[in-house]
């Protein structure tokens, strides 16, 4: 038998709100489990990213090496602080003078005040750089790079400072291969206002560049020579060099004759800086 008891008012509110409690503690049910598996989740995530950056931590450690000995200053450099490289790309050092059997006429001297984060340095010296080994090379002429560093505004992670660094350990301890170093950073240069090679990417260059000694590799890590390059920079921007100004890089010269250029397509002319290094030789 079926009843037929209509719900008064009073009872309809009765049920209405057990069945709005009924849903409230369901509901509260499920935002426990889903607070739950939400903290479960971050802390999963978490400790994947304290194990991940305890394991980045780890390689570091166990890629770095001891700073080396250093002077205060990078050897084998002039007094212009610079490596000057001869025959057979050699550099000059204390004990060698790579220099070519007796000739007629004097090789030229180019010197070359070089940023390794600045776009007009390697503008010129990457259509030179050719030519440039093989004259020095072969004795036709000698070269001197000079690096200073006042480019690190324009990197992300202060990649001027840190590869003229590199550069100068390799002088310090691998100087015969500092011709390869010198051309290898000028190839990996990168874009203004971005992040340059980091220090074990620097190391690699050496590496590739002959000097993959762990010297070097500590000598780049520690930045041993930050200090000299940060006073070796002032003083060059602030003090006439040989009798001339450098107030930016590329700064070249030849026989003390100072390289300039007109245009971008003189720049970036082998042919031109040919002609230059000629008209100065025969002076």
């Amino acid at each position: 038998m079926t009843s037929n008891h209509k719900q008064t008012r009073s009872e309809q509110r009765d049920a209405a709100r057990q069945k709005a409690k009924a849903l409230r503690e369901q509901n509260q049910k499920k935002a426990k489990r889903s607070k739950l598996v939400i903290q479960i989740s971050v802390v999963l995530v978490a400790l994947g990213i304290v194990g991940g950056v305890a394991a980045v931590i780890a390689i570091e450690a166990a890629n770095r090496v001891a700073a080396p000995v250093v002077d205060d200053a990078p050897k084998n450099l002039s007094e212009f602080g610079g490596l000057k490289i001869g025959v057979g790309l050699q550099a000059f050092t204390a004990d060698k003078t790579p220099t070519p059997e007796a000739s007629e006429t004097k090789a030229p001297e180019i010197v070359v005040y070089v940023d390794y984060q600045c776009p007009i340095c390697q503008a010129f010296d990457l259509p030179n750089s050719a030519q440039i080994r093989s004259w020095v090379d072969t004795g036709a002429a000698t070269l001197e790079i000079r690096p200073i560093s006042f480019l690190d505004r324009a990197s992300l992670n202060e990649y001027s400072s840190r590869a003229a660094n590199a550069a100068f350990c390799v002088a310090n301890f691998e100087p015969d291969s500092y011709f390869d170093m010198h051309s290898n950073l000028m190839i990996n240069q990168p874009a203004e206002g971005q992040e340059g090679l980091d220090d074990n990417e620097l190391f690699k260059v050496a590496e590739q560049s002959g000097a993959g000694t762990n010297e070097v590799k500590g000598c780049i890590q520690n930045k041993s020579f930050a200090d000299y390059i940060e006073q070796h920079t002032q003083n060059v921007l602030n003090t006439p060099q040989q009798g001339v100004t450098v107030t930016g890089t590329p700064t070249v010269l030849v026989n003390g004759n100072k390289f300039s250029w007109a245009t971008g397509d003189e720049l970036v002319s082998a042919e031109f800086f040919a002609q230059f290094v000629q008209t100065s030789s025969a002076e």
